[in-house]
């Protein structure tokens, strides 16, 4: 199976199946390799998401006795939780190749029509932010999709032609942390939509565990349920603190990342016990101290912390909820009871009534 990532064409990776990153004690993997050899190859490896896993099982399973494609995906949740090591370990189950990029890179209508017109039949096509694709990319996509065509026009005015060329079968795969901003026509088309859930500690601990050996460390199972706690439950973000606290174990320690050195080092890098970070309390707290704990409108909120509106409600947002820490209503974000008592702040009774 090749994965081709369309923003960088030159850059192929052969991945086959039956070869498996080396994760023994005595490999060390080097940072440019970091990311290509943590992520799992197949459905065992690939840790969580366990009811999507059986579910793409089955259908896989059934594609392959049909000799068929597998039916078009959609899969939707926050950021880090898989999507695209999903997409390419669907692919080697398909024995096919997978061409990858984002809806932002598809700028013009040729973009589009470049990337379905260089697919090979049973080919996996992955559009990551699927969500912000342009409306002309998007009507290009409906007959891709259904009819497996390109409806191209040629000319202008009174010579203009309409003609409709056929294009492989393939499969699409789409991933969005916002499935809502999809337009109706599009998700429709997809047979299959599934929806990524948080990592709970037990899970991201196994994550981490795996991660450390890979990287050539020892950790004990205290040390990666504390990294796991502090994870926002997001196995992206364990992964990049094992690497942290990999790095204060050599400084500090002996090279094994303990409770303590796990707890040392995302102290220092101001990572709480919940997972909140710096920005994640300087929103809670000026929500509490300049907005007397909301509502507040998240076009303020966003002025007030200095953030872009789009990274709150992307990254900070879904991980408070979550957490219980902040509460959506129709007038704005609410802090909770749990974050007042979380920051030490003193939560009055007259506050109740807001919640």
């Amino acid at each position: 199976m090749i994965i081709e990532d369309n923003n960088k064409k030159n850059d192929k990776i052969a991945l086959k199946k039956d070869k498996n990153p080396d994760l023994s004690a005595n490999s060390i993997v080097s940072d440019e390799g970091y990311e290509k050899n943590i992520r799992p190859l197949n459905f065992d490896d690939y840790i969580g998401q366990k009811s999507i896993k059986e579910t793409l099982k089955i259908s896989i399973a059934a594609s392959k006795k049909r000799n068929s494609r597998l039916d078009h995906l959609l899969f939707y949740g926050p950021p880090g939780l898989g999507k695209t090591t999903l997409a390419a370990i669907i692919a080697l189950e398909m024995n096919s190749s997978i061409k990858i990029t984002s809806a932002p890179s598809i700028e013009r209508p040729r973009d589009i029509i470049g990337i379905l017109m260089q697919l090979k039949e049973n080919d996996v096509l992955f559009i990551d932010e699927i969500h912000r694709l342009n409306k002309i990319a998007e009507e290009i996509l409906y007959p891709a999709m259904e009819d497996f065509a390109l409806d191209l026009t040629t000319g202008k005015s009174q010579s203009a032609k309409s003609m409709r060329i056929p294009i492989p079968k393939f499969t699409l795969i789409g991933a969005t942390t916002k499935a809502g901003a999809l337009s109706g026509p599009l998700r429709d088309r997809f047979g299959m939509i599934h929806r990524l859930e948080f990592y709970n500690v037990e899970e991201l601990s196994q994550i981490v565990i795996r991660t450390a050996k890979i990287l050539n460390f020892e950790i004990d199972l205290n040390g990666a349920i504390e990294i796991a706690k502090r994870s926002r439950c997001t196995p992206r973000i364990a992964n990049r603190l094992v690497k942290r606290s990999a790095d204060w174990a050599i400084v500090k320690g002996n090279g094994v990342i303990t409770k303590e050195i796990a707890t040392e080092a995302l102290n220092a890098l101001e990572i709480d016990e919940c997972g909140l970070d710096s920005v994640d309390r300087s929103l809670l707290g000026i929500m509490i101290n300049s907005f007397d704990g909301g509502p507040v409108g998240i076009e303020t909120l966003a002025v007030a912390l200095g953030e872009d509106i789009r990274t709150i409600e992307d990254v900070y947002e879904p991980f408070l909820i979550q957490k219980g820490f902040i509460a959506r209503t129709p007038r704005g974000r609410k802090v909770t009871k749990l974050a007042y008592e979380h920051l030490g702040y003193n939560f009055s009774s007259s506050q109740i009534s807001l919640f």
